[in-house]
């Protein structure tokens, strides 16, 4: 008879522990687990939402990356036009993985009321103009329509609304500081047909209108425009595609990533896999150790049996096999318990929103999440694995363990 299958049997299905005194321990471990992995999957599914959301959100406004002249030294304002008519323009024929090209406008401006006045960066955009970003926190009216000879709608932030008192469809006085080309301050009426709301920075003095109002303010003809915003496929590409777009331009124009743009607000989003990383390691740590503990008291309170077995001619690597695979099987059960309540907790949010934070702080209304099912998988085999890893070590114990000393007392 194969003596240590059975063994092995009756410890896995739990028919030896659940009277004894190591069932406790092994319930905490079990639990100690399936903790770890809720709070592991927790942090890594909103670090990635918060992440991918501020990322998105400022993209949505300035593109990934931005060509623009040498010399514009001021990015709220298109100083020096550039000629439309670019190679890159409007597909680059040698750069796979962007999305869409295309082109924009600065100009500064003060919106004025009869109480109150408010001043603006007036972003003008075309046809080409990607709204997707748009499209998803419009909360109240509609995107302009630029496919008319002239139209003067324009999209306002929620901000700049509440605080001057305005409302959709409001028409609205602007007036536009003097430029290289025009000494005069110029006034125009615009109409408010939408509003958005991102909880950004940019919220606070953005407003989006049509580029052939920036090109008659600065008496551009209609094949200058301030600059190329290009948009990626993919986000994580950013750093690559910077150096091959700038590589393709002609050499009086730059490329910019909005991640040397805006270094700073990128170095905190990198310090959520900073964090992401650090609880990782700890709530593996911690799960590993009540791992060891639970394997250490099942060998302690089987000591007779290991010498049983140890008599009737099994080697130690064979009975610490039995040890090792009682363990992993608990390793599953917590890593099963785990992933189902972590999940059913990121589904709900996801779905639900119940828990929010502050957008002034944050830049969002409720805790995003992202669930990258890959991600998921990598975390519970690294988890599985190292914790299997960790109960290696204190399962050396067994060999220290002498048939004629642990059967004595059986």
């Amino acid at each position: 008879m194969n003596y240590e299958l059975f063994v092995a049997k009756r410890i896995i299905s739990g028919k030896e522990y659940k009277s004894s005194i190591s069932s406790p321990i092994i319930k905490i471990a079990i639990t100690a687990i399936s903790l770890g992995m809720v709070i592991m999957l927790i942090a890594i599914a909103t670090g990635d939402g918060l992440r991918e959301k501020i990322r998105s959100k400022i993209s949505g406004f300035k593109g990934h990356i931005q060509i623009t002249k040498y010399d514009a030294n001021n990015s709220d304002i298109s100083v020096m036009p550039i000629d439309k008519n670019q190679n890159f323009y409007p597909k680059f024929s040698n750069i796979k993985g962007i999305k869409n090209i295309q082109i924009f406008a600065n100009q500064v401006g003060l919106i004025r009321t009869k109480t109150d006045f408010e001043g603006i960066v007036f972003k003008g955009v075309s046809t080409d103009y990607d709204w997707t970003f748009f499209n998803e926190y419009l909360i109240a009216g509609k995107i302009p329509n630029f496919n008319q000879k002239r139209t003067r709608d324009i999209l306002l932030s929620k901000t700049i609304v509440d605080r001057l008192k305005l409302k959709l469809n409001d028409t609205i006085n602007v007036t536009f500081f003097k430029s290289k080309t025009s000494k005069l301050p110029s006034n125009r009426k615009l109409v408010i047909t939408g509003v958005y709301n991102t909880f950004l920075e940019f919220d606070k003095n953005m407003m989006i209108g049509d580029i052939r109002q920036i090109q008659r303010l600065n008496r551009w003809n209609e094949n200058e425009v301030g600059g190329f915003e290009v948009i990626l496929e993919n986000f994580d590409d950013l750093e690559e595609k910077s150096v091959e777009v700038y590589n393709e331009i002609d050499a009086t124009l730059d490329a910019t990533s909005i991640a040397s743009n805006y270094p700073g607000l990128f170095e905190w989003i990198a310090l959520f896999d900073n964090n992401t990383w650090f609880i990782i390691i700890i709530m593996i740590l911690v799960a590993g150790i009540n791992m060891i503990t639970a394997l250490l008291v099942l060998i302690l309170e089987r000591i007779p049996m290991v010498g049983i077995l140890k008599a009737m001619g099994s080697s130690n690597w064979s009975i610490r096999k039995i040890f090792l695979y009682n363990a992993s099987y608990l390793i599953f059960v917590g890593l099963f318990w785990g992933n189902l309540i972590g999940l059913l907790l990121l589904f709900a949010q996801k779905f639900g929103g119940f828990i929010s934070l502050d957008p002034a702080t944050y830049y969002v209304s409720e805790v995003p999440v992202s669930i990258d099912f890959l991600s998921l998988c990598l975390l519970n085999i690294g988890t599985l694995v190292l914790c299997f890893l960790m109960l290696i070590i204190p399962s050396i114990i067994i060999t220290k363990i002498q048939p004629s000393k642990s059967i004595k007392f059986v």
